[in-house]
């Protein structure tokens, strides 16, 4: 008999090993059996919906990335900038002078707005430092060029980013969350995957026999670990 997995895996755990059971099933051709191709079929077509899913729920946390780099852009901006304001060669004072009257406008506050708004108050500050008659003042104050070029890859990378997420965001609504996939692929390879070739290698063994044995192993191996993270430490003054 196979061993079934356990109810105390997780969705990256029920991932994992869906994928590692489809990779061995792949290593034969089943097209003289028919009834084993409809099961691994399904359990391919819900696996492959588990890892969209989980991949859903890092589009966010990408996005935070991506944030955080625009932040930090704009902070070394304004601190770059303001410095100038106070440097001794006059020039350099001049020049940072005219671009914190820029930079002013929006602030360092513009980081703690809303994604879009941030989005919108950088764009913003961007077009009006390319404007031609700041050229000068630019290239005047050391870095300054250099850390608007990088701002302007940030603000790229999160607009793009921003509209996977939202564009996610508003398809959620209608899509299963990782969770409720993850019970279905459960289910699948409990219920279906298992006793099917259970079955199958008592009559077959020779036919079906390594490809039970290796999904056996799988899953043993992984209801190992999950019996690891779940073991809880002994007291210290437990009796050995």
């Amino acid at each position: 008999m196979i061993t079934k997995l356990v109810t105390q895996a997780r969705i990256s755990e029920i991932s994992t090993v869906a994928t590692n059971i489809l990779v061995a099933y792949k290593k034969t051709t089943w097209e003289n059996d028919p009834s084993i191709v409809t099961i691994f079929t399904e359990l391919e077509t819900e696996s492959d919906e588990l890892t969209i899913a989980i991949n859903r729920g890092k589009s966010e946390s990408v996005l935070a990335d991506l944030d955080s780099e625009c932040d930090y852009y704009s902070r070394a901006l304004n601190y770059v900038v303001e410095g100038a304001t106070f440097h001794p060669d006059n020039t350099v004072k001049v020049a940072g002078t005219k671009l914190y009257e820029v930079f002013d406008k929006y602030g360092l506050e513009m980081i703690q707005e809303s994604y879009a708004v941030e989005n919108a108050l950088i764009i913003s500050l961007l077009e009006d430092l390319a404007k031609p008659e700041l050229k000068d003042y630019i290239t005047a104050i050391s870095g300054c060029s250099e850390i608007i070029v990088k701002l302007k890859q940030a603000q790229i990378n999160f607009e793009n980013a921003l509209v996977d997420w939202k564009e996610e965001k508003a398809q959620k609504k209608n899509l299963q969350s990782a969770t409720e996939i993850k019970r279905t692929v459960h289910s699948i390879i409990n219920k279906k995957v298992i006793p099917y070739l259970s079955a199958m290698q008592q009559v077959n063994p020779t036919v079906y026999g390594k490809l039970a044995q290796t999904i056996n192993q799988v899953i043993i191996d992984m209801n190992s670990d999950i019996k690891q993270r779940n073991k809880k430490p002994e007291p210290e003054n437990a009796t050995k």
